[in-house]
This record gives C-alpha cells, sequence and structure tokens, in this order.
C-alpha cells in the first residue's frame, strides 16, 4: 500500500527554508527515478514535494473547475479573475480588488453571450441564472471592499465561483474520451458524483471526478453504493501525510467481487494536462514523464488518492487515502505522489474533520448524494 515519508526536522515556514528545501527535492526526485519498486519509500529525511515556479493551486474546488472538458475562454476568465482575488485578500490590497470586481462586471456585460453560446440550448435558462446571481453580488461585493470587510469579500467570492462551477459543469456535452476495452469490465465514473462520508468524529463531502479518473472514480462510486465502507475503520494516519482506509475484514486486502469470487484490481489512471485520454498502467516516473502535470495533483489537503501495492502499479481495489499535505506550512506544487497514485476527486466541505481523524477512527456510513446517475456498471 501507500508507503510512508518524512519531512525534515525542525521544518520552518521561513521563504528561505522553503527554498532551501527545494533544492533537496530535486535530489528527492533523482533518488525516486532509481527507486522505482520503492513507489514513494524514500529514504527517511528526504522531502516531499519541490518548489516550482508559480503559484500552485491548493484549493480543491479550484481544481474540479479548471479539470472539467470544456473550451469557454470568457468563462474561463471569470473564474481566474475571480480565483485571483484571493491574492489581494490575502495582503489585503484593496485597490487591486476594486479593480479585479470592476473586471467581472465587463466579462459579464461584454461576454455574456459567448458564455450563453458554450452552453448546450436546453440548458442556457439555467446558466442565465447563474450568470444574473454572479451580477447581483457585485453590489453587496463593492461594498465589502469599501468597508474593508475581508470576510464579507471572501463569502462572496466563495458564492459566485460555486456559481461559475455550476456554470461551467452545464456546458459538458458528452463524455470527453473512451476508456480503453481492457477496462470494460469495471464500473465507470462518466462525470462526478458528490460523496458523504459519516465518521465518528464529523462528516466531509467530497467530489469524486470522473471525467480524469472514470475507472477509478467508478470503482469507488460502486464500492459506496455497496456499503463496503460503512464501519471500516482508518488503518493508517500520518500526520501531514495520508489518513488511509478501505481494508475489509479477513485476510484479503482488496474488494472482492461477489460475481466473480476475484479481486477486483483497478489500473493506475492520471490524466496528463494537454491529453485527451489518461494513460493506463504505468507511472509517469516509468515513461519519463514524471516532471509533467496530471489534471488531478496532489496539491490540496484532503485529495482522494487511491492506494495501491509499492510492486503493483494495477493492484488497486478498495483502499484510498485522504492527502493531508499542508500547503500553507510547505511548499505547494508537483510531489513524489504525483504521477504514481491516481487522484479521482477532492473533499470540498469540512475538510477540518480530516485533522481530527486519526487510526482507529472509522467511516460510520458513506453514501453518493449526487452524481450516482452517473456510474455506469459493466454489461
Amino acid at each position: 500500500m501507500v508507503s510512508g515519508m518524512t519531512r525534515p526536522q525542525g521544518w520552518g515556514g521561513s521563504r528561505l527554508m522553503g527554498l532551501a528545501w527545494g533544492l533537496l527535492v530535486v535530489v528527492g526526485l533523482w533518488l525516486g527515478s532509481i527507486a522505482q519498486a520503492q513507489a514513494v519509500s524514500l529514504p527517511p529525511g528526504l522531502p516531499l514535494a519541490y518548489l516550482p515556479p508559480g503559484n500552485a493551486i491548493t484549493d480543491g474546488r479550484a481544481l474540479l473547475r479548471n479539470s472539467l472538458p470544456i473550451d469557454s475562454p470568457e468563462t474561463r476568465k471569470l473564474q481566474t479573475t475571480l480565483e485571483g482575488l484571493s491574492e489581494w485578500l490575502r495582503s489585503k490590497r484593496w485597490g487591486p480588488v476594486a479593480k479585479d470586481i470592476d473586471k467581472v462586471e465587463r466579462l459579464l456585460s461584454r461576454g455574456q453571450d459567448a458564455i450563453l453560446a458554450a452552453v448546450p440550448e436546453g440548458k442556457r435558462a439555467a446558466a442565465r441564472s447563474y450568470l444574473e446571481d454572479i451580477q447581483v453580488q457585485l453590489l453587496p461585493m463593492r461594498e465589502a471592499v469599501e468597508a474593508r470587510d475581508r470576510e464579507a469579500v471572501w463569502l462572496r467570492r466563495s458564492a459566485m465561483l460555486d456559481d461559475v462551477g455550476r456554470l461551467e459543469e452545464l456546458m459538458v456535452t458528452d463524455f470527453p474520451f473512451t476508456v480503453p476495452e481492457d477496462y470494460a469490465n469495471l464500473p465507470q465514473l462518466k462525470g462526478r458524483a458528490t460523496v458523504e462520508f459519516k465518521t465518528n468524529k464529523g462528516t466531509l463531502r467530497a467530489v469524486v471526478d470522473g471525467y480524469s479518473a472514470p475507472v477509478t472514480a467508478g470503482n469507488f462510486v460502486d464500492l459506496v453504493q455497496r456499503g463496503f465502507y460503512d464501519g471500516l475503520e482508518f488503518i493508517r494516519a500520518e500526520d501531514n501525510y495520508v489518513l488511509q482506509t478501505g481494508d475489509p475484514a479477513g485476510p484479503e486486502d482488496g474488494f472482492i467481487d461477489p460475481k466473480t469470487k476475484t479481486y477486483r484490481r483497478v489500473p493506475l489512471e492520471i490524466l496528463v494536462k494537454g491529453e485527451a485520454v489518461p494513460i493506463y498502467g504505468s507511472t509517469l516516473e516509468d515513461l519519463g514523464r514524471y516532471l509533467e502535470d496530471p489534471v488531478l495533483p496532489f496539491s490540496a489537503f484532503g485529495t482522494l488518492g487511491m492506494a495501491r501495492p509499492n510492486d503493483d502499479a494495477n493492484g488497486g481495489s478498495s483502499q484510498f487515502f485522504f492527502f493531508l499535505f499542508e500547503p500553507e506550512l510547505t511548499p505547494a506544487g508537483l510531489n513524489l505522489l504525483d504521477g504514481r497514485y491516481t487522484v479521482f476527486g477532492y473533499v470540498v466541505e469540512n475538510k477540518e474533520v480530516l485533522e481530527q481523524l486519526t487510526q482507529g477512527d472509522r467511516i460510520e456510513n458513506a453514501r453518493v448524494i449526487a452524481g450516482a446517475d452517473h456510474l455506469v456498471q459493466p454489461s
């Protein structure tokens, strides 16, 4: 299963230390390239991520918006402008905040026809309502800026981005690719689903993304609907690393299909940015592509990753983990899990519950609360 890695002792949050740590990871990546059989089992003390140029996206909702298979430049401009407010809000630069709000208003005014044209005709009424809702929120947003009320601006920004995300989901028409015939015997998620986990420490929600990992996501949603995870304990918990579950009672490490009486094997599934179809069965490192970016990266706290044996890229089944990497404390970006393990979603609500869970805690109940109709069972 997913194996451990520790960070350097005495790590602090300073920019200088971040740069130094980034240099150390170049060595870590090199060592990782010659330790393929060990997956992430690198020598203790090697860091988890290197510091790439630019700012990595560390919000699961933003990553899900970006991964939608749509083509609407005007909508993407609206999205990135609203997302960009976070930088100004953190530094309390109210002038740039006001300018970007003006830009949002111009985009809504001038680009509305182009935005609606990217939505199928039967869904345009709903799309128009989302645009109108964003427009309505501009006035209270301006009032919050004038009052220097950062919390109110954050809340308005979040609500507007939720509308943008719903609008973008309306733009998706057909499923963007065909899964290889080799995996036709496995459930597939042809879209997205929202899963609610009720644990003994609280409830959280995650969005599972079939657009980027249909086989992994389909397997997971199928197991949730079977009640497979109900009552299962977390078998591994490491601070700032992973929280893992999905190991059933008995000698088996994964799900035994009651129809075939065999272990259900789920392949490694990585969709790389710029490509139309995921890579199956091989890590990016094995292919010499370990510096390429997956569409769904391990850059957000609460990333859902599929566990597997270190020596078998196609040996996943039921065990999965929540990634607990904290981007506020460590350099965020490409890390040694990207391209080695499948990401199939992100926790989007109540992520703080993950900080309270530890080994021995349990999932009391997991259920699909939206998107169950996107699950396609093998014929």
